[in-house]
């Protein structure tokens, strides 16, 4: 009798376990966090390379003469750059170094004489700001600050074509310019810029004739430009 009821009341537990989980509700199902796809941060050092070409404006005034001609010294570039970025939501600020030597060659015949006026930029440097705007591995940027350009000038006899007279002159100015860069790889970016530099009027003495001309210039850059960037290329967003 004693096992029966034994029997009986393990029976009648195992019921009542049993309707009660099935009373109870459903166990709930908590999904992780999805972790979006991560962002290129552009912060950072880098160092490049840039190649291209650019073309200029120069005019030339004979003082006490007046007005020479101008003409458009145009050819290739080359050089490199440095800079530091930093990074605060989408937008990028920058500080940049650039040194490039430089073939830009032009001439024309004198309106005041028989002789050929030549101007050649030789190397052109530029320190500039930078504000961008970032979409993920895409940056658009703007630029601005001072210029420094190497010049050449000679004149040359139009019937011997006789080096007559030279000068040679650094000049300072100012710059602006935009640009477009993409990040291809963690630590690499390819870019293409445009960059004008007002380089304005000078006075510029001759040898040996001591003859004095006011040379005024503007250049206009276009340049193809390759990054290495020093640090994390990127950041977990969730």
């Amino acid at each position: 009798m004693r096992k029966l009821i034994l029997t009986t009341a393990t029976a009648s537990i195992c019921l009542t376990s049993m309707a009660l989980a099935a009373d109870l509700p459903a166990r709930a199902y908590t999904k992780a966090p999805e972790m979006m796809q991560a962002a290129y941060d552009w912060s950072g050092f880098y160092i490049g390379i840039n190649g291209g070409g650019g073309t200029g404006d120069v005019n030339w005034n004979l003082l006490g003469a007046g007005d020479e001609g101008s003409h458009n010294p145009s050819g290739a570039t080359f050089g490199g750059q440095v800079g530091y970025r930093w990074q605060m939501a989408s937008w990028v600020f920058g500080l940049e170094a650039q040194g490039n030597w430089a073939d830009f060659k032009d001439d024309n015949i004198s309106l005041q004489g028989a002789w050929d006026n030549q101007t050649r930029v030789n190397a052109f440097g530029l320190f500039t700001g930078q504000i961008g705007y970032a979409w993920d591995r895409t940056l658009f940027y703007v630029k601005g600050g001072a210029a420094v350009t190497d010049n050449r000038y000679r004149v040359y006899d139009v019937p011997t074509s006789a080096l007559i007279d030279s000068a040679n002159e650094t000049r300072w100015g100012a710059a602006i310019g935009a640009g477009f860069e993409y990040a291809f790889a963690p630590n690499w970016s390819l870019g293409f810029e445009y960059d004008h530099l007002f380089m304005g009027g000078n006075d510029v003495t001759f040898f040996p004739s001591t003859a004095v001309d006011h040379i005024h210039q503007d250049v206009d850059l276009f340049t193809a430009r390759l990054n290495y960037k020093f640090g994390g290329p990127v950041m977990a967003r969730y």
